[in-house]
């Protein structure tokens, strides 16, 4: 339920879980280990999320609306993991950029018409969206993989191809993957961008400044 117990609980495990993968991940720097930690974290990563997408996908289970993971979370864990495994730059700057813009916002106000824990779905929801933030957290602040401009051409060029894919899927198949075909029934930010096909556009905008915003601290203290 929105702003129970259990969400309220789960905002603030939001907060100690990232400090908590941040210190991780400086120790593991100084100790010469992070590669074998950011790999562990990404077979976590991995091992959570692929039995699930499996499970949504048997015929007991099938809905064409919710069963593909091609919401951006669906999608951000399958990079949070590449990412940790890798730490190729422009994976993680992706990550960056979905993990602590889109997926916080999910979680703010999460489109999940399920019952409470420890109902599946309720569990798939959170670990999915806790587990993404906190690989950004991890590489960003824990492991020192910072974004630059790059990136950020790099996460704009994704996103905006994936929005307009997902767009001629929702037309093709009657789903609304991403919300970009119509808002969440649940109360969002996209509430306050006006109608469809308005609202898209005014996310766009709000987006890519508020990403830019968190590309510059990093390019400025290069530049210093």
């Amino acid at each position: 339920m929105p702003y129970g117990p259990s969400h309220l609980v789960l905002m603030a495990l939001i907060v100690v879980g990232a400090v908590a993968v941040v210190v991780l991940g400086r120790r593991c720097r100084e100790a010469g280990t992070i590669t074998l930690v950011a790999r562990v974290f990404a077979v976590v990563v991995v091992a959570f999320d692929v039995p699930l997408v499996i499970y949504g996908m048997l015929p007991s289970q099938w809905n064409i609306g919710d069963s593909l993971p091609l919401h951006l979370c669906g999608l951000a864990w399958m990079v949070s993991a590449f990412a940790l495994w890798t730490r190729q730059p422009l994976a993680c700057a992706l990550l960056y950029y979905w993990g602590l813009t889109l997926t916080p916002q999910a979680m703010i106000t999460p489109a999940l018409d399920a019952p409470d824990f420890p109902s599946l779905p309720f569990i798939q929801f959170w670990g999915q969206h806790l587990l993404v933030l906190w690989a950004a957290a991890f590489l960003t602040w824990g492991v020192g993989v910072r974004p630059d401009w790059r990136g950020y051409r790099f996460a704009v060029v994704v996103t905006v191809v994936w929005a307009a894919a997902m767009l001629v899927f929702n037309a093709w198949a009657g789903t609304n993957y991403g919300f970009v075909s119509r808002k969440p029934n649940n109360p969002s930010l996209l509430d306050l961008m006006g109608g469809w096909p308005w609202y898209l556009a005014v996310a766009a905008v709000v987006g890519m400044v508020a990403w830019a915003l968190l590309t510059w601290p990093w390019t400025r203290n290069e530049r210093a």
